[in-house]
């Protein structure tokens, strides 16, 4: 199976695919089972209750996704109630906007779900607005909306309860499918003709998504109490199988090293192209593996790893004998990660393929529940984001303003009967930080006008009302199934869906309307962001360091630990490299939303830029050391190395404290007499590349710091 077609059914496997299909059953079906009783109106206001619930539908522990949607459906319900009375004067109409543009954009100090509440609330606020009700309807009306509510949640929990696992699954294929990118882009360190530091931008740039899509996958494992106490197979299986592609995901980081020096010393002989073409088969593997456990199918290794990496030692031994002046230990440190890669695969795939609980034993155990975030919702953290100093509080004031000349212009400027779409897309472009904003504007705009031609063109060409029908839900699906992956192909999917449905009811003149709608809400937003209360990227950058810093210094300490005799805990170690990689993830993806705002506000981009090559270097190199020395557990105190690390966390923490004063000063590392050296060994070669390492380590921290102070200038 090529590639191309494996990533198509993929798709279909996805839990985006599931969400698709979950939404567009959930929304349709009230309004068709209801126009077969002639109350079609009844059955588009069950069907609105169900859309706008759906928004905070969010993958997640069931139990959050119930309560999310329960509180979501109640706030929409008074809200209805509300805006059904406030519409019927315009001025009263105006101050809610403000308000409550104000107080459910705020919902985001709480996170992803209560952002997505929030903004449901304010879709029935918009929704509510142009629709025509005597105050006698509207309790009714906004009743209605609340049942469609309800029954798209108890349709979504009876989905997850049927099938409680399937979420987790398809969550930790699709994890593995990024891990699989991941691995091909580190190959291509290895091939000549590949750009290093250009490689280095896709590597930091892929490490965002899978580290974004693990924590997402914490979610649903490790705050779920169903996957996480149950001893069943199914349950056991999945947790160990992410964890051990979270291992997995830890030797790739691992096997980095410094790729201009491999290449000047081993670049003639041809091993590294062999090195990069056996990486790239075990990705073949891992994407395999991915697919398999998306499609719920067992998959067995067809192709033996095992005859090429023998070949590859054969030629690495073959060099070590001939006299390139070089040591090929780097070398063979190298095809130890490729056979633990290999075997890591090996392992997951055995758990998957196994219906016997020995091969789910004697794993250690880890906490798993300090994996995840605990988000509060306590009132004061609110309150307490009510200040200039906070971005979101900007943000929301922003979105008030906005809002409310979103409204003026829909009263002023257009005379269509859908002028909601202006504040509809003010809603879902404007963003906290100006990049997003930027880059949400241009989808939706791209997408509103790519999808309205394609409307058009059904509209037109094809005037049978079934194959019409048939085209709106293939278009409703793949809407909502895109709409987390990829908004700009969702928007040009939602469009003709909406001109499709619109015709059904009977509305002409939509697609005029919803192209300039759409094109003053971009305009007013885009400027917006601009102009009122703009949250640039590095006026936020300092905290993104520091966490940073503090992170890699917690990495650092393991290490310490280890190499003073100590047996690490596992679960500490474990939260220890965790943290390194969602906050490297967070400075990455922070220096791509820096990259696409106005260059003036752009400040220190190059700096930042080699912050976060050096920071995946360090973080690399950590691993590499980390995961090999506590696996391995007692390890021979070498007073040397500990002086190298100890120097490596001064330098960090030095650093930090130029950014935040108060940060904690790390546990003082006591460093034994120095012995008399031992007689040279084999094993004293790989003590000489530990040595190298950690020497290396203390330089990439030292340029961190020259890094850091230059950004700090």
């Amino acid at each position: 199976m090529n590639r191309q077609t494996r990533e198509i059914k993929s798709f279909f496997y996805s839990q985006y695919f599931s969400d698709g299909l979950r939404i567009t059953f959930g929304v349709l079906l009230p309004s068709i089972l209801m126009a077969q009783f002639n109350q079609l109106e009844t059955g588009l206001t069950l069907s609105l209750g169900a859309l706008c619930v759906s928004g905070a539908d969010n993958p997640g522990p069931v139990i959050h996704k119930r309560n999310g949607m329960l509180i979501c459906g109640l706030l929409m319900f008074i809200v209805a109630i509300a805006t059904g009375f406030a519409r019927l004067n315009v001025v009263s109409m105006g101050i809610e906007i403000v308000a409550l543009a104000f107080f459910f954009s705020m919902f985001t100090v709480y996170g992803n779900r209560a952002a997505s509440i929030g903004t449901a609330c304010l879709l029935i606020m918009i929704l509510m607005m142009e629709k025509a009700l005597l105050p006698s309807e509207v309790l009714g009306y906004s009743a209605t909306i609340w049942v469609g509510s309800i029954w798209y949640t108890l349709l979504s929990i009876t989905f997850f309860s049927i099938r409680p696992y399937r979420a987790a699954q398809q969550a930790i294929g699709e994890n593995m499918l990024d891990v699989s990118k991941f691995l091909r882009i580190k190959a291509d360190f290895y091939k000549p003709d590949t750009d290093i530091e250009e490689n280095y931008h896709k590597v930091v740039s892929q490490q965002i998504h899978v580290s974004h899509n693990q924590d997402a996958v914490r979610e649903l494992l490790f705050k779920s109490r169903l996957v996480v106490k149950e001893s069943t197979n199914a349950s056991r299986i999945l947790v160990l199988t992410f964890v051990d592609l979270v291992d997995l995901f830890e030797q790739i980081m691992a096997t980095h090293y410094d790729y201009a020096t491999i290449r000047e010393k081993f670049g003639k002989t041809g091993i590294l192209d062999d090195i990069a073409y056996v990486l790239s088969f075990i990705a073949d593997e891992l994407d395999n593996l991915g697919f398999a456990i998306q499609a719920n199918s067992r998959y067995k290794h067809t192709v033996d790893v095992n005859p090429k990496l023998e070949k590859l030692k054969e030629k690495i031994d073959q060099l070590g004998t001939e006299s390139i002046g070089v040591s090929n230990l780097v070398l063979k440190k190298i095809l130890i990660n490729l056979r633990n890669l290999n075997q890591s695969i090996v392992n997951i795939s055995d758990y998957n393929n196994s219906k016997s609980a020995a091969l789910l034993e004697n794993r250690a155990e880890v906490e798993y529940s300090k994996f995840v975030s605990h988000q509060e919702y306590d009132l004061q953290v609110y309150i307490d984001n009510l200040a200039f100093s906070s971005s979101i509080f900007k943000h929301s004031l922003r979105v008030a303003l906005v809002c409310l000349i979103g409204f003026l212009a829909a009263k002023t400027l257009t005379h269509g009967h859908h002028s909601y779409w202006i504040l509809l897309t003010i809603i879902v472009i404007l963003k906290p930080g100006f990049s997003l904003t930027k880059q949400r504007n241009y989808q939706r705009l791209i997408g509103t006008i790519g999808g309205g031609v394609i409307g058009i063109l059904i509209l037109t060409f094809i005037p049978d009302t079934t194959a019409q029908f048939v085209f709106l839900m293939i278009f409703m699906i793949a809407a909502y199934s895109f709409q987390r992956l990829n908004y700009i192909v969702s928007v040009i999917f939602m469009t003709p869906y909406v001109l499709i449905l619109f015709k059904f009811l009977g509305v002409g003149h939509v697609v005029e309307e919803r192209v300039i709608d759409t094109l003053i809400g971009s305009v007013i937003a885009f400027i917006a962001s601009y102009i009122i209360f703009p949250t640039w990227e590095f006026e936020l950058i300092k905290s993104t360091l520091n966490d940073v810093l503090k992170a890699n210094i917690s990495y650092l300490m393991k290490v310490a630990e280890s190499l003073s005799g100590k047996n690490v805990n596992t679960t500490e170690y474990k939260l220890a490299r965790k943290d390194v990689y969602v906050y490297s993830a967070n400075l990455s993806a922070a220096f791509e939303r820096m990259t696409s705002e106005p260059k003036r506000k752009q400040q220190h981009i190059k700096e930042v830029h080699k912050f976060v090559v050096l920071n995946h270097i360090l973080a690399s190199y950590i691993a590499n050391i980390a995961s090999t020395m506590i696996s391995a557990g007692h390890a021979k105190v070498q007073p040397e190395n500990l002086k190298l690390v100890k120097r490596s966390i001064i330098l960090l923490y030095d650093s930090a404290k130029k950014i935040s004063p108060a940060i904690q000063e790390p546990s003082k590392i006591v460093i034994p007499p120095v012995l008399p050296h031992a007689e040279k060994t084999e094993g004293n070669l790989e003590a000489h590349l530990l040595k190298e390492q950690l020497e290396f380590i203390t330089k990439v921290s030292a340029d961190i710091a020259k890094v850091t102070d230059a950004i700090l200038e």
